[in-house]
Parts: C-alpha cells; structure tokens; sequence
C-alpha cells in the first residue's frame, strides 16, 4: 500500500497519543488459561520482529510514540529496548509478566512495578516514568496502586477504560485524564472512549480497531478532538500486525475471534489511521494533560 501525504486535519489538530502494548503472541489475557506461563520460554519468539516494523512504519511516517514493554520481554531483548530509545520514542512499563493489577496484593504489585522498572533502564539507558497495566486492570478495587506507582517515581499511567467489558473496566471513572492522588502530580490517561447514542464506547484501539470499520475509528477521534478538544489515547500491540502468528490448540471460540480477526488488515489500518491525524509520545500527552487536569481541579475548587 503505497503511503499517503499527511492530511490537513492532521496538520492542526490535537496531538493525540500513540502506543504499543509490547509483549508477544503467547503472552495475551485472551490465552492465559490455555499457555501456562512456565511454558513461555519453550515458545518462538516473534515481538523482536514485529516491534522492527513497527519502528519502520512509524519511521516511514515521522511520528514518535510510547511502547509500554513487559520487563519479560526487555529481560530477553535488551538491545531492541536500546533501538526504541535510540529512534526517539519513549519506554515505558507494562510491568513483569502481564498479570492483572487486581490478581496482586499491594506489596506484590509494587514488587512487580519495581521489577520491571529496572529491568527496562537496565536495558535502555533512560527512565522509566509511565506505566500502564496489563488489560487496562487498574479499577476500583485497587485504590493503592496509584500510591506504589507514585512512591516509585512514575509521572503518568495510561491503566483505566472507562467502560464495562468483560475482561477489564472501570465504568464510572472520568473519560479524560485526571488525578487519582491527593496533592500528588501523577495523572491517570484513560484510554479513548467516544459517546455513541449516549453511551460510551470503546474507541482506543486494539481488538476494536482490528474488528470494526475503520470509519469507526476516525469518527470516534474526531469526535475527540473536534468536539470535545482532548487528545485521544489509541493503543496496538506488535502480534496484531503478524498474521502469520503461530495459532493456538484449545483456546475458546471467543478468545480466537478477537485475537486473530482481520490481523492482515492491521497494517494498512494503522498507516491510514496515522496519516489521519497527529500524533506523539504518551508522556508528551501527560504533561499537557497534567496541566489541564490541575486546571480544571483548581477551577473546581475555587
């Protein structure tokens, strides 16, 4: 598919955030009942290659993003950790091994925060200041996460979708960025959700964005960032643009439609997706919206 120019739209509008969800085809929610995670390691290995063209896709586009990276992963590709710092596009924690906030206790989520944090400087040579949980887990049942994620020295997470869905979701936090701490400047970045009929939806990416039209996804990040003036947050990982990812024995119906409906038609989405509109790094985002968030807070409480 031959690239097309930047449009005009993109020229203007908001800088909306772009991010990668890196961990490999074996490693999904959508599979944990069925790959045992001692087993990982007898597994081939495909992330390398498919963060390559990822890279070489958003080179080909001059656009910048975030890879919130297992530290599982960067433990076994140091030097692909290097190589996405070194192309100017921030680093950031997905934590250990893609275990859901909710299944820790406090002190095992801070061990696995911390973990993966040094792991992924150890690896890269820069600091590790972003996270986002695995499967979007951090929800009401896990009010201290955002203290651990705080006390470690984390400026942003990316955690919450503002929805109900069957594997994750925190329907009734704020669409938009916001502060989950009390005279704390950490600020929580929800994924994109749109309204629709008065509903919301789910719009950031993912399973979503490979399923759906892509008229889907272009209306609902205009609606954004016309309407409402807020950047939208929009998240892929590097299996999804793999069709030729090995498939797995025994997953249930459910789990094999999401994980490899339209996998072909990813990477062409994705260019038209990137062509459409501005983009750049979630901690770039995170700044702007910090400010916004104090704003608004203090505009509040006058």
């Amino acid at each position: 598919m031959e690239h097309s120019p930047v449009k005009p739209e993109a020229e203007t509008a908001v800088i909306n955030g772009l991010s990668v969800d890196v961990e490999d085809w074996f490693q999904v929610g959508a599979f944990e009942n069925v790959i045992d995670r001692d087993d990982w390691d007898g597994l081939a290995l495909r992330v390398e290659d498919n963060v390559l063209r990822i890279l070489d896709m958003f080179g080909e586009a001059d656009v910048k993003a975030t890879f919130f990276t297992l530290g599982w992963v960067a433990k076994r590709h140091g030097p692909l950790m290097r190589r996405i710092v070194d192309a100017g596009h921030e680093l950031a924690s997905h934590g250990y091994d893609h275990a859901r906030v909710f299944t820790f206790d406090r002190k095992e989520f801070a061990e696995d925060i911390g973990k993966a944090q040094k792991i992924l400087e150890d690896a890269s040579g820069a600091k590790i200041t972003g996270y986002r949980a695995p499967s979007f887990s951090i929800d009401q049942r896990t009010p201290w996460a955002y203290e651990e994620l705080a006390e470690q020295g984390y400026i942003y997470s990316s955690s919450v979708a503002p929805i109900a869905h069957d594997h994750y979701g925190w329907r009734e936090a704020p669409r938009f960025a916001f502060n989950p701490l009390e005279g704390s400047d950490l600020v929580e970045i929800p994924v994109t959700t749109a309204i629709l009929g008065g509903r919301r939806v789910a719009a950031g990416g993912g399973g979503f964005f490979r399923v759906l039209p892509y008229a889907f996804s272009r209306w609902a990040i205009r609606q954004v960032n016309r309407d409402e003036e807020r950047p939208a947050v929009f998240y892929f990982h590097p299996w999804e643009v793999d069709p030729d990812q090995p498939r797995v024995p025994g997953a249930p119906i459910k789990s094999r439609l999401r994980h490899y409906t339209n996998l072909k038609k990813m990477a062409p989405k994705l260019r038209e997706l990137i062509d459409d509109f501005a983009w750049g790094r979630m901690d770039e985002v995170a700044q702007r919206e910090a400010a916004l968030a104090k704003a608004l807070h203090d505009e509040w409480a006058a």
